[in-house]
This record gives C-alpha cells, structure tokens and sequence, in this order.
C-alpha cells in the first residue's frame, strides 16, 4: 500500500479506538507510520482525510449489512424484519465511535459542497441496498426508494436512540411489534 492508503486505514482505525474529536493527525501518523505531510499531499487537510476515513467505514459498514441479510428466505416477511435488524443493532455497539463520526460528518457536509454530496450518494445508495435486500431485485424505482426509506429513516431514528441512551433504545423486537401494530 501507499501512504494514501496507509493514511486511510490509520484514520479508520483512530476513529474506531479515539472518535472523531479526538483522532489527531499524529495519531494517524503514528499508526499508519508515515509523515504529517503525508495528509496534506494525500486529502488536503486533516478533516478531509476524517471525512475519507468515515465514509470508508461506513461502506465497509454496508458491506457488513448485506451479510447481516443472510436471514432465513423462507421466514414469513416480519420474521425477516426482526433478524436483520437484531443483527443491525448488534452492529451499533460493535461500531460505535464510527456510527458516532457519522455525526461530525455531517456537521463538515454542511460546510463542504463535496462532502455533502458524497453523504447524499450514500443515503441514496444506503436505500437501494435496504430496497434489494429486503423485497428483491427488480422493483420499480418509486417503490425500491419508498421501501429504502423507512429502512434508512429506521437506521437514522434508532442510531441516534442507540447512542444516546442503549438501554432504552428500541430492540429488532420492539420494531417488529410497532411495524406489525401500524399494518394491523
């Protein structure tokens, strides 16, 4: 690997062991063992190389959530439901100090054009993954966006309950129960 590379992967790792606050630029250099001025060559600043860094682990966090799909296919609809997002809330205490930069990220978006461009890619591209996993290939788009935004919506709402306040946050059992209350 380059020192891109290099810088990557450090920043992912600080931001999972430190948080966003508190990952500095020699934090990263010290783990990925490169220079200062690496990241200045590499992303331009250190903020930029952060917001590189979240939105890797936030890919690698959707790569991990197509696994987490891997639920039984012949399990009526709710059942599935519930096993997948058991194992998305599992996921948050596993990945907490990324699901926490999220935050920071979104406060740069709002200051770099670019940044907030690739978090709405992300959103976008977060609901066709929900879409596809949870009612198939092949649906229409208005549909796949409708069915991918309850999903990205229920990710968001129970996220931010899940850091703020874990032991009252709703489990996969609680949605289930509120989704199958809502249809009746």
């Amino acid at each position: 690997m380059g020192h891109r590379e290099d810088l990557l992967d450090g920043a992912v790792r600080c931001l999972r062991e430190k948080g966003y606050a508190h990952t500095t630029a020699r934090d990263i250099v010290a783990v990925s063992r490169t220079n200062l001025g690496s990241i200045g060559y590499h992303y331009g600043s250190l903020s930029a190389l952060l917001t590189a860094a979240v939105m890797k682990a936030i890919g690698d966090f959707g790569d991990q959530l197509a696994s987490a799909a891997s639920v039984d296919p012949a399990a009526p609809p709710l059942e599935r439901f519930e096993q997948f997002w058991t194992r998305v809330i599992d996921s948050f205490g596993e990945n907490r100090q990324i699901w926490l930069a999220t935050f920071d990220v979104f406060g740069v978006g709002e200051r770099e054009p670019a940044v907030r461009a690739a978090l709405a890619q992300g959103l976008q591209d977060g609901r066709m993954l929900w879409a596809t996993l949870f009612a198939g290939p092949g649906l229409d788009e208005e549909t796949a966006y409708a069915i991918g935004s309850i999903h990205q919506a229920l990710l968001s709402g129970v996220l931010v309950q899940w850091l703020i306040d874990p032991d009252r946050a709703p489990s996969a059992r609680d949605l289930t129960r509120g989704v199958a209350a809502i249809l009746g």
